[in-house]
């Protein structure tokens, strides 16, 4: 059979979220499946590490998408044009966007519907796309895939598409991410935040990420403790926004707060296993793979008690309300000061990690492919 997939997000050490997903599920499937032909489609040229086995044929379609406008002109006429003229069997969209002008059964995965809940925290034209199309995009598709079951029932309750059209497989979290030697960790803190001990947040500085009531509760934590503790802050910004500037300027703590930029995952697995938790306080999030590395380095979590946090986190976490920075510093404050508690967590993740691991997730995705092949 000829499986198409749109890998655009692949993008060598420019792996985001969903370009992660993308990459942990085609990995697996195209080398436990040689008996298949994979087209992987590209919106620029791609990196030789992509072409991840003999079954793949990568595929460069232009132009560029990176803009709703070259989105619609990649999608509709590249994607479509290829899908036709190449007789594909099916296609598999991994990141949420699909061709709205082809026959060609399409399998979506869709993350989350952020852009519904808090539609001013995106560029204009990007949010007008995401509306108009996306409902569109759930119609079209043979079947969605979704992450948690949160995500699940806000896609059945803002598109009214069936449940039994939906499937939830949870992601996983890359083999990198484990335990470390108490060495290690030492050489960690003293890299990153000069010996201290260390609260961290990974991810893009998205609004919805709640960067700002993440640093106004550890500057508040640290006034109630004067602990030498740090804050690390890892990740690229999304969209601009000076918002996070301003509010970091008028904290009274803000030298013990750490903007590291990107890091490649061999370091942020470190930084992950040494870290005292996990400070991650979305407004809203489909799944939220941080938390899923955290456990498997048994590192402990204070995540938002909102959307599919808890369903993730369950018993590993200490939950905060993201809209008040009272909330964020008080749970910081219980595991610094509560050893019996942190203790706990981390023996809590050390069982709740098992349940979200990439093999399980390919081969649940691969299970819904081949039946959509078999049709």
């Amino acid at each position: 059979m000829k499986i198409a997939i749109n890998c655009r997000l692949l993008l060598k050490n420019k792996l985001e979220g969903i370009g992660w997903y993308s990459f942990e599920i085609v990995s697996r499937m195209v080398k436990n499946h040689p008996e298949h032909d994979f087209y992987l489609l590209f919106d620029r040229q791609y990196h030789k590490d992509f072409v991840l086995a003999k079954n793949v044929i990568p595929i460069v379609l232009s132009p560029q998408s990176r803009h709703p406008f070259l989105w619609y002109i990649w999608f509709e006429f590249a994607v479509s044009k290829f899908l036709r003229k190449n007789k594909i069997d099916l296609f598999f969209s991994p990141d949420g966007y699909l061709t709205l002008k082809t026959n060609v059964k399409t399998i979506l995965t869709i993350h989350d519907l952020n852009f519904e809940h808090f539609p001013k925290q995106l560029p204009f034209l990007i949010r007008i796309y995401y509306k108009y199309f996306t409902p569109k995009f759930c119609k079209k598709a043979e079947e969605i895939i979704t992450v948690s079951e949160a995500s699940k029932k806000d896609i059945i309750s803002q598109y009214g598409i069936e449940s039994e059209k939906i499937s939830v497989i949870y992601n996983g979290a890359n083999s990198v991410y484990r335990p470390i030697e108490e060495y290690v960790k030492k050489k960690v803190k003293t890299k990153y935040a000069s010996g201290s001990d260390y609260f961290y947040f990974v991810g893009s500085l998205h609004p919805r990420k709640n960067i700002i009531n993440l640093i106004k509760g550890f500057d508040q934590f640290i006034g109630q403790t004067n602990t030498d503790y740090k804050l690390l802050i890892i990740g690229e910004q999304m969209w601009k926004n000076k918002n996070i500037e301003l509010e970091f300027n008028k904290l009274e703590h803000k030298q013990q707060i750490l903007f590291l930029g990107r890091k490649e995952i061999d370091e942020l697995s470190k930084i992950t296993a040494a870290a005292t938790a996990l400070t991650f306080v979305p407004h809203f999030e489909g799944f939220g793979i941080p938390l899923a590395e955290a456990m498997n380095c048994h590192t402990p979590i204070i995540t938002s008690d909102v959307s599919c946090l808890p369903e993730i986190a369950g018993n590993t976490a200490i939950y905060t309300n993201p809209n008040d920075v009272n909330s964020i510093a008080n749970a910081m404050q219980e595991v610094y000061k509560n050893s019996e508690k942190r203790e706990k967590l981390i023996e809590n993740c050390k069982i709740r990690k098992n349940e979200f691991s990439w093999d399980k997730a390919a081969d649940k995705v691969w299970k819904i492919l081949v039946s959509n092949l078999n049709a």
